[in-house]
């Protein structure tokens, strides 16, 4: 999954990649460095499942963040950037990561596409 997911993360200034399956479960998370509060810690079903019901795809901009989520066929995809990345090279690089990740959940089937994390 992280080979995936090295090129959004090789972007200057993406601070990390999350996904999340329509349940509102971690099934994958890669940091550029260490965060001070684990994902999971947090409450995300609500902004997936409510905030953001019906958007395929949006840019959530804050004073020192910005968050690219895109909805896949697994879940949504969150993308954690500095507030200076490109929405378009953002775009462009999922763009290009979703066909393949699609491809392989259906080829090795979901639970064998994602490690246990423990």
């Amino acid at each position: 999954m992280k080979k995936l997911f090295k090129d959004i993360l090789s972007l200057e200034d993406v601070k990390g990649v999350m996904l999340f399956s329509f349940n509102g479960e971690l099934l994958f998370k890669e940091f550029s460095s260490p965060l001070s509060e684990e994902p999971e810690a947090r409450d995300w079903w609500p902004l997936l499942m409510h905030s953001l019901d019906g958007v395929s795809e949006a840019d959530l901009v804050f004073e020192k963040a910005k968050f690219y989520v895109r909805k896949t066929d697994l879940g949504y995809l969150i993308v954690m950037t500095g507030s200076f990345v490109p929405s378009a090279m953002m775009r462009l690089n999922c763009d290009m990561v979703l066909p393949a990740l699609n491809e392989s959940s259906v080829s090795k089937g979901r639970k064998g596409l994602f490690k246990k994390r423990s």
